[in-house]
């Protein structure tokens, strides 16, 4: 397994990758980090992580 490329800590559950690079960047991809609290992007191969004590079902109260 190869080490991501970049690892992004996130507050919530949900996030949009479109690649940073503006023009060099992906189409906006929107991703859910699910049970595990990660996800990687499937264009850029960027890792998402919950921040550790993040609630990210706070928004919804």
């Amino acid at each position: 397994m190869t080490e991501p490329f970049e690892i992004i800590t996130v507050d919530t559950d949900r996030v949009a990758c479109d690649g940073g690079g503006g023009a060099l960047g992906h189409p906006k991809v929107y991703l859910n980090l699910g049970e595990e609290g990660r996800v990687e992007c499937p264009y850029c191969s960027r890792l998402y992580r919950l921040r550790d004590g993040a609630r990210p079902d706070a928004h919804a109260h």
